[in-house]
């Protein structure tokens, strides 16, 4: 089994340092824009479809009543708005290999 590690920031930074050879800070600033695009948009109520990678997507959840698995109280659960995210088959198939 692989070692779980995250992808950060400034690995996407480095990454885009090592093969476009744009400066560290301007390669840091490229990511910071695309994420802040993409979060912007999600919190406009825009979905944000990434070809072949895939799709965050907003759900509405309306109210609904919940229990406490505890005690069984029942508890009434606020109408929220979550998100989701949908990989791409090319994406789904990349990881399978």
């Amino acid at each position: 089994m692989r070692s779980m590690s995250t992808l950060t920031r400034a690995d996407l930074a480095e990454a885009i340092n090592r093969k476009l050879g744009l400066s560290r800070a301007d390669s840091l600033n490229m990511v910071e824009s695309i994420l802040d695009l993409v979060s912007d948009s999600l919190a406009e109520g825009e979905n944000v479809k990434i070809s072949g990678f895939g799709t965050f997507l907003l759900r509405d959840k309306s109210e609904r009543v919940g229990r406490n698995p505890k005690t069984g109280v029942e508890v009434p659960i606020t109408p929220r708005r979550v998100l989701t995210f949908r990989a791409s088959q090319m994406l789904k198939d990349r990881v399978a290999n």
